[in-house]
């Protein structure tokens, strides 16, 4: 199971100018449209060190976003330890250093059931959600970076212990020396992950419904 990493923002000095997390989640409350996090895939992992490469390639906002499942079935598995970064003076840093220890899962190909994902702006969440009808979402080259995993999963093919670098199912390489794994295919029920990151060649959200709530999911 991976570790969880909590973040608390920053606390500024005082003085006339605003709280700059307060600012930031006033711009995310009047956001019309943000990017999707996606979900990636489950696997008991314990991490004991990780360093190097990420799944995703950018600075992330230090804001975890919650996203669950009914069901995900994938081809092309892979799953290794890594560290997401904060950008220099991140509000949201707290007193990680701007780092975040994460299990980064990498899907070629996902179908999920019944998608949620929710993001807490400071009292309000905003709730995205699609593929609960007869058309579920759909994604290709998928990769998730999450603190928090849980679910019932099933693996064909399993290889338990691989270098994260020499992983080959879903095209993604982790950093040397880390611990990997991987499989042919996988398939979760409930699956429900804390995240920071996830990216995705393409992104598929049948019945997509964006709205804020006073819960998320």
């Amino acid at each position: 199971m991976a570790s969880s990493a909590d973040l608390t923002p920053g606390n500024p000095e005082s003085g006339s100018s605003p709280d700059p997390a307060r600012r930031g989640r006033v711009r995310l409350r009047r956001a019309a449209v943000m990017a999707v996090p996606a979900v990636g895939a489950l696997a008991g992992l314990a991490i004991l060190t990780a360093q190097g490469a990420l799944g995703v390639s950018f600075f992330i906002s230090g804001m975890p976003f919650t996203v669950t499942a009914k069901s995900l079935d994938g081809t092309g598995f892979e799953q290794f330890g890594a560290l997401d970064n904060m950008p220099d003076g991140s509000p949201n840093a707290g007193d990680t250093g701007g780092q975040v220890l994460v299990v980064t899962s990498a899907i070629k190909n996902a179908t999920l059931d019944s998608l949620c994902q929710s993001v807490d702006l400071g009292g309000t969440n905003l709730l995205i959600k699609a593929g609960s009808g007869s058309s579920k979402v759909q994604a290709t080259d998928l990769t998730t970076d999450s603190t928090q995993l849980s679910g019932d999963a099933s693996f064909t093919n399993i290889e338990i212990g691989n270098d994260a670098n020499q992983l080959n199912k879903a095209g993604v390489k982790g950093p040397a020396g880390v611990f990997g794994q991987q499989s042919d295919t996988v398939h979760i029920d409930n699956l429900r992950q804390t995240n920071y990151a996830t990216t995705a060649g393409v992104f598929k959200l049948p019945g997509l419904k964006l709205s804020f709530s006073d819960s998320g999911c």
